[in-house]
């Protein structure tokens, strides 16, 4: 099968022709139809995170398409099925995360594209118990980016608890946060979104914003105080200066929503005005399989609209600097639908 493979880390990605995997007990093979390029992946290949990934590695964690064989053992999905191959490929379903409902913190976790192989490829590996069915009106194109940007989003939000008279605000109008500026209204608040391209500004108000704010004007903490100030603050970049900024605009009681990961892994917030105003500072890892299963049925009902351009994956190397420039609209998809 045609695989890109990063083969050392920080090594430009190779397309190869590699073996189809079997499909072990529990797991099943999935023929790849569609598979989302996620800020994650450049940093997988890159070896930029504390803990890093298996070498060589297929990435991608946005993966979706058919299952095509299953390993022995019972599973909840047939062949023949269109699944999504999340971020979390296997949790162990018996420690006090997974049984309390936070199975993305599981302590013996495996992640797709990171410590497994992922859906870079024509076909990928998965464990049965962690694909998530996709409905039939959903496809596989606009799947794959729910798959981890909108999962991402959507359990940020929940866990930052909006309600219908606050006031949310997104900094990064990409990926995930035009998914997340659109579940934000899904929960009912106002919603602003924050970014520094004319274009993803645009989009935003497309989407459905209810403000926006140019953080290139210098004006940002001054227009957001003029706004009432905001309440929860989801912020996407991996900017410690917009994670700042972010904390800054927030009302007493305000939650701020980590999600984007600096490649330095520092921040320095101020204690004093954290402690006075009750700010609560919230770090998001994805969503679980049930989370998924919530962006897929919001989609299927028409409440979001996924915003991506498809690429070859031929063309991989290309496309993770065209993500880096900072211009890409909001989500680049892999096709691989002619393969498949």
């Amino acid at each position: 099968m045609k695989a890109a493979v990063v083969p050392s880390l920080g090594a430009p990605l190779e397309i190869r022709e590699v073996p189809v995997p079997e499909p072990g007990p529990g797991q099943v093979l999935v023929r790849v139809e569609a598979s989302g390029l996620c800020h994650t992946d450049i940093h997988a290949a890159r070896g930029e995170w504390p803990v890093r990934p298996t070498m060589p590695l297929i990435p991608g964690h946005e993966g979706v398409g058919t299952v095509v064989a299953r390993g022995d053992g019972d599973s909840p999905v047939e062949e023949g099925d269109r699944v999504a191959v999340p971020w979390l490929g296997h949790a162990c379903g018996h420690c006090r995360y997974c049984v309390g409902g936070w199975e993305t913190y599981c302590l013996s976790p495996q992640y797709t594209g990171y410590t497994m192989d992922g859906g870079y490829a024509e076909y990928v590996l998965a464990y049965a118990s962690h694909v998530v069915p996709v409905p039939e009106g959903v496809t596989s194109f606009d799947a794959a980016p729910l798959t981890c940007a909108g999962v991402t989003t959507y359990k940020a939000l929940k866990v930052a608890h909006p309600q219908p008279n606050e006031t949310v605000m997104v900094v990064g109008v990409g990926g995930l946060g035009h998914l997340g500026l659109q579940y934000a209204s899904v929960f009912g608040a106002r919603t602003v979104a924050v970014d520094v391209e004319d274009e993803k500004l645009q989009l935003a108000r497309e989407l459905g914003a209810d403000h926006t704010v140019d953080a290139r004007s210098g004006r940002q903490e001054e227009e957001l105080a003029a706004l009432g100030g905001v309440d929860v603050a989801l912020v996407t970049v991996p900017s410690p200066e917009a994670m700042r900024a972010a904390h800054a605009s927030l009302n007493p009681g305000g939650r701020l929503v980590l999600v984007g990961l600096p490649a330095d892994n520092r921040l320095e917030l101020p204690v004093f005005e954290t402690v006075l105003k009750g700010i609560s500072v919230i770090g998001s890892l994805v969503g679980t399989r049930n989370d998924l299963a919530d962006c897929f049925a919001l989609h299927a009902r028409g409440r979001t609209r996924v915003v991506a351009e498809p690429r070859r994956l031929e063309d991989v190397n290309d496309c993770f600097e065209e993500v880096l420039s900072g211009r890409v609209p909001a989500r680049l998809v892999f096709d691989l639908s002619a393969s498949a």
